[in-house]
């Protein structure tokens, strides 16, 4: 098969460029220096090209290079990906797998062709085959589709090499199945938003850096094919400093008819960098993912929570995250989790706002809260999952009188807002307690204007964000994962004992009759409903002969290290009790029942247990 001319000068520069990384003229040469010195023999005036082949294939270099030089054939003449209805994610190999085209449709390839002066990275050793290393992942969303880069390791050149496939329309009636020309791409404000993660030999996740690609610069380009060099910024207090920077390639398909002029290219808005509150919030639908308000809040609330990082100490970092980010490390601030249920519960068709107050100690703090159309006010702390109903206290009433004692854990409130109000707290105290959430008394609550808020929250405003990222199924089995951390735990535990000089003995039977119980537990967390226990219960007496004793111990965890949790489990005294259990007959259990949500979000419920012979 004959490439054109532009394709095969493409393909040796490529390979030149490889060649040139890999420094193989360089090892060629010293081979031959050392070849002519130990083998060729005194009456023999030069080495034949077999013998120069011989030499490079001995030492290793020729099998080096044809490692490197993997290529796979990656033209726009292939078949892409078609229209996609629901948000599609996958990353290079899946890129150049042939699929169907819709040739109704415009598309923009996205290339990332390498990293470079990622220099926090300089001093990384080169990872040894099969070594567990850091690594980075390039998260992307464009207009409903998400994609995610392969790992690669952390370094100060990362061998970022992957491809993305984004389709390019207008969203509006009748324009969806038209393709799009460059004047209408033009008017597509939305950016490419990419965000950088970084994941240790543990599993733990830092967002490294978050940034808009304003792709419209292709539309001016000879061919629709333009490189890029986007340099990263550091996130919080190095939003300054340069991370890295990344070499980009885009490329328009089918390729345009006619380029726009530079000149009007450029004239494009850049987004800014500080947001109204209100567009970090807006109805978002789930899907099928999650089924109800009460597991929406649940979902919230295993994402893990992390305060944004301050650096040289000092006072709480007002950093709020944008979705993706939050949702690529899986991890973020009570404002980020606040932000999502209340977006999550408007797609639900609840008034939600997000209410931004204090805690005890008037630590700052973002809860969520919901209006009844009956005037009921209920909070919803994202960080637990936990719903209050709001009963105002009366402060004129005699002190005599009854009040009711509030069981929610917020003190103060100045503000509440959703994705088109913004209403700040004018009460004579602004104690939550006391406070009367008639939100349209104005003597109580004042409003901004909200054709401000429309003004700079509407999609294409300057201070807007993107459209919200949709939630990705979780890629975890629930079943396998449950397994492989309970034989691990169970690994741990033995070990344990053993150090302390005692024998295992593992029942299988009781390890499995616990499952309900951990099952009873999630079903609580996300319902508020207790069910299931009474058959536990009378399942254990059944297998707990007289004259011995049970003891079970449950915690809960959002993250899937066994080890670490195994750590946390030892430093309660009750659970230490379990494990390190001394007496005649003993037994021990562990069940661990891993819960799955969105975005690989996981509730992770373990329950250690034990029987003995009680000893009089």
């Amino acid at each position: 098969m004959s490439l054109p001319p532009e394709k095969a000068s493409e393909l040796k520069q490529l390979i030149h460029q490889q060649l040139s990384k890999m420094d193989v003229h360089g090892r060629i040469r010293e081979i031959l220096a050392e070849t002519i010195r130990e083998e060729l023999a005194p009456d023999q005036q030069h080495l034949s090209t077999e013998d120069l082949i011989k030499a490079l294939r001995r030492r290793g270099i020729i099998d080096d290079v044809m490692k490197e030089l993997n290529f796979v054939t990656d033209s726009v003449e292939q078949e892409l990906p078609s229209s996609p209805k629901q948000p599609i994610c996958f990353d290079r190999q899946s890129t150049l797998k042939k699929t169907n085209i819709d040739p109704t449709r415009r598309y923009l390839y996205l290339q990332v062709l390498g990293g470079k002066a990622f220099l926090e990275h300089l001093q990384e050793p080169e990872p040894l085959p099969g070594q567990v290393c850091s690594t980075f992942t390039l998260c992307l969303h464009y207009r409903n589709q998400r994609f995610r880069s392969k790992p690669v390791p952390c370094a100060c050149e990362p061998d970022f090499h992957d491809g993305f496939l984004l389709e390019v329309h207008r969203e509006s009636l009748g324009d969806g199945t038209r393709m799009a020309d460059s004047t209408t791409m033009l008017s597509i404000s939305d950016p490419i938003h990419m965000v950088l993660i970084k994941t240790d030999i543990f599993g733990e996740t830092t967002l490294v850096a978050s940034y808009f690609l304003e792709w419209r610069s292709v539309l001016g380009s000879e061919n629709g094919v333009t490189s890029l060099t986007v340099e990263l910024m550091g996130v919080g207090t190095e939003s300054k400093v340069s991370v890295g920077i990344l070499n980009i390639k885009l490329e328009m398909y089918p390729p345009l008819n006619q380029t726009l002029s530079q000149e009007v290219v450029n004239t494009q808005d850049e987004n800014g960098i500080n947001r109204p509150v209100c567009s970090y919030v807006k109805p978002l639908r789930a899907g099928r993912l999650l089924d109800t308000p009460r597991q929406a809040a649940r979902f919230v609330n295993v994402l893990g929570y992390e305060r944004a990082p301050v650096i040289g100490g000092g006072g709480k970092q007002e950093q709020w995250c944008t979705l993706l980010a939050f949702l690529c490390r899986n991890k973020g601030d009570c404002e980020d989790h606040a932000n999502l249920l209340c977006s999550l519960l408007l797609g639900y068709g609840l008034e939600a706002f997000v209410c931004v107050g204090t805690k005890a100690k008037g630590v700052p703090h973002a809860w969520v809260m919901t209006c009844g159309t009956d005037g009921a006010i209920t909070f919803w702390e994202s960080l637990t999952g936990h719903r209050y109903i709001h009963k105002p206290t009366n402060p004129d009433e005699p002190p005599v009188a009854e009040q009711p004692k509030p069981l929610y854990p917020y003190r103060t409130i100045g503000c509440v807002f959703n994705h088109q109000m913004f209403l700040g707290n004018c009460q004579p105290s602004d104690a939550v307690e006391t406070c009367v959430f008639d939100l349209n008394d104005e003597s109580k609550w004042k409003p901004m204007s909200e054709e401000a808020i429309k003004s700079v929250c509407a999609p294409g405003a300057t201070t807007s964000l993107p459209p919200f990222p949709p939630l990705c199924a979780s890629t975890i089995d629930a079943s396998v994962t449950s397994n492989e951390i309970e034989m691990q735990l169970r690994l741990l535990v033995s070990e344990h004992r053993k150090d302390l000089g005692l024998t295992t003995v593992w029942e299988d039977q009781l390890s499995y009759l616990l499952s309900p119980a951990l099952a009873s537990y999630e079903f609580e967390r996300t319902t508020s409903i207790s069910a299931g226990n009474e058959e536990f219960q009378d399942a254990i007496r059944r297998a707990v002969p007289d004259g011995h004793t049970f003891k079970g111990f449950p915690i809960h965890f959002v993250y899937r290290n066994a080890r670490r949790a195994f750590a946390t489990c030892l430093r309660s005294p009750f659970c230490e009790e379990i494990i390190c259990c001394r007496g005649d007959q003993v037994r021990l259990a562990v069940r661990v029942r891993v819960f799955t949500y969105p975005e690989s979000a996981c509730a992770v419920w373990i329950m250690f247990a034990c029987k003995y012979r009680s000893v009089l």
